[in-house]
């Protein structure tokens, strides 16, 4: 389904069935496919929103180069002309740090992030060269390599446009530590122990300047592990949630 939302035409899908919200949001360079698993896990009984973010998959680009406010702001846009209120809202990556600042700035359920980094770090690569060269070493996405080549962007870094570039420089140079010390929600982090994208001491730091936060860690996997590692994934999301 499509529908414009500040003159941004957003390709999403909603499904399932229950009275409460699930939202999902995916990585940078990735689009809906890669969080469908998990919101395939919970469509028995939540009601899921799983939406391409401005500049991938088959939504369009703005117009200038954004911030993780700006994609807040369409988020809050896109919710209200969906009909979503009050979400458990989970985010992977580039999808949990546009998370972090929803969060603590409007009315969620709950919170739930995977490998998503919070604190400003100097890369020498860009985030979207690291992604893909660090997918490459994932020994448990194998299975998967046709729906990650598929979907881990359509949009190489080189090709991206001059808007997207700017965007990535915005987005991964924000620090969200100060967002993340206003989320009052119950929040859990899931994180993948060889994580290279956002290193597992991120992890612990995000999970103690958050109020009221649990992480868990997986030995051995890495950025994907909320894919790599579904099935654990799935029984802690359900007992968290």
């Amino acid at each position: 389904m499509k529908i414009t939302v500040k003159d941004i035409c957003i390709n999403y899908i909603q499904y399932g069935s229950g009275s409460k919200d699930m939202v999902l949001l995916h990585g940078w360079g990735q689009n809906i496919a890669m969080m469908k698993p998990l919101g395939d896990m919970f469509s028995d009984r939540y009601r899921v929103t799983i939406l391409d973010l401005p500049g991938f998959g088959e939504s369009s680009e703005p117009s200038h180069a954004w911030s993780i406010s700006d994609y807040a702001d369409l988020l809050e846009a896109f919710l209200e002309k969906v009909h979503v209120k009050k979400p458990i809202l989970m985010g992977h990556s580039f999808g949990g740090r546009i998370a972090i600042y929803y969060a603590a700035t409007h009315v969620i359920a709950k919170l739930c992030l995977f490998g998503s980094p919070c604190i400003r770090r100097q890369d020498e690569l860009p985030l979207k060269v690291r992604i893909l060269k660090q997918l490459k070493k994932v020994p448990g996405l194998n299975r998967l390599s046709d729906v990650a080549k598929q979907y881990i962007g359509s949009r190489d870094y080189k090709a991206a446009s001059p808007v997207m570039r700017d965007t990535l420089v915005q987005v991964v140079n924000q620090d969200l530590s100060d967002y993340a010390r206003k989320i009052t929600v119950p929040t859990l982090l899931i994180w993948g122990e060889n994580d290279e994208e956002a290193p597992v001491e991120e992890a612990r730091e995000l999970e103690h300047l958050i109020p009221d936060a649990g992480l868990i860690v997986f030995p051995g996997f890495g950025h994907y592990a909320y894919l790599e590692n579904r099935n654990q994934v799935y029984i802690i999301l359900d007992k968290f949630l």
